[in-house]
């Protein structure tokens, strides 16, 4: 029995017809500057289409940071406040780390190679394929969540796409799809396109799609299938709040995630916990985190880590978003007690 996506040449040709009446304009599709493609697609890992775009932070790096050559120069405290507000800042660690590689080995330019782009710091597969399809029109697959679920529910495919051999099913016809297309970037474009409008997750409209006459799934909201399931868990962090003449105390985070970046200090076990000033939630990869800030102890001992920040310096320093909001909050009701 043929695939349901036989002949693959149609089936491109379907989803690219499509694509041409229907595609929403971003940014990055109007340019195949593969900076830019780059700096898209490494903001869109772990972060929603609309954040990236109606909060500026796309077209704010790309001013501060035009090209490699620029990410490359930059300090990490001005790379690490410019990225402030999407989270995962590691992607902008490794966002420059590539831009110094590109200027020292490859003249500033990006190299056109699959496999070179793939050996760049912090680039996997997907990226790889993003820039390789969208910037030099090659024909390599992306597999992401969108294109996930449109392949299996096409080949209505019950296999977990968190196993081993889901994943490899996925990018085998992912491959075998984009090598027929006129245009792999448009093509994959219109596949992740596709997951994002029409082949929703809970919401599948298929009297609409374009491939329907390919796709086999008799359920699609079941597809696809995922083994392992995120569990939440709840934590929460204290801090506190303590202001001087001299500024705000903040501390210098050293951690994987965030290091470098500044934040209020952090209450240890053995301290009283002192008045609660603020209170605020939210959420980071598997956790949800409640941020309680309390007025400073009668007894701390600041380290090497902690600095009293002048008021005036608070907007350059690279914060994580929640510590800023939390901060804020605190300094606009002291502000209001003065007042009344």
């Amino acid at each position: 029995m043929p695939s349901p996506a036989h002949p693959p040449e149609a089936f491109a040709q379907a989803l690219e017809q499509w694509f041409a009446q229907h595609r929403k304009d971003y940014p990055w599709r109007q340019t195949r500057d593969p900076y830019a493609i780059l700096v898209a697609e490494v903001m869109l890992q772990q972060t929603q289409i609309a954040t990236v775009l109606e909060r500026g932070f796309y077209a704010r790096w790309l001013a501060r940071f035009p090209d490699f050559q620029t990410l490359a120069l930059a300090s990490e405290e001005d790379v690490l406040r410019t990225w402030e507000g999407l989270g995962y800042y590691r992607r902008a660690r490794n966002l420059q780390k590539l831009a110094q590689v590109v200027v020292a080995e490859h003249a500033g330019q990006m190299p056109s190679d699959p496999a070179a782009i793939l050996a760049l710091p912090g680039i996997g597969p997907y990226t790889a394929g993003a820039v390789a399809s969208f910037a030099f029109e090659l024909p390599e697959p992306i597999v992401d969540g969108n294109v996930a679920r449109v392949l299996m529910r096409v080949f209505d495919d019950a296999t977990p796409i968190d196993s081993t051999e889901g994943s490899k099913r996925l990018w085998q016809r992912a491959t075998t799809l984009v090598q027929a297309a006129t245009k792999p970037g448009d093509f994959n474009s219109a596949l992740m396109e596709l997951g994002q409008t029409l082949c929703r997750p809970t919401d599948a409209d298929c009297d609409h799609c374009p491939v329907r006459s390919f796709c086999r799934a008799t359920d699609p909201t079941s597809l696809p299938v995922k083994a392992k399931r995120a569990v939440i868990t709840e934590v929460t962090e204290r801090v506190y709040f303590l202001q001087t003449k001299e500024g705000i105390l903040l501390e210098q985070e050293t951690g994987n995630r965030r290091t470098g970046l500044w934040k209020l200090p952090a209450l240890t076990e053995d301290e009283s916990l002192p008045g609660v000033l603020h209170k605020a939630t939210y959420g980071i990869t598997r956790y949800k985190v409640a941020l309680w800030v309390h007025a400073a102890p009668n007894r701390f001992s600041p380290g090497p880590a902690h600095r009293f920040i002048p008021l005036d310096e608070l907007p350059t320093l690279p914060m994580p978003a929640p510590y800023r909001k939390a901060l804020e909050a605190v300094l606009r009701a002291a502000e209001l007690r003065l007042e009344a």
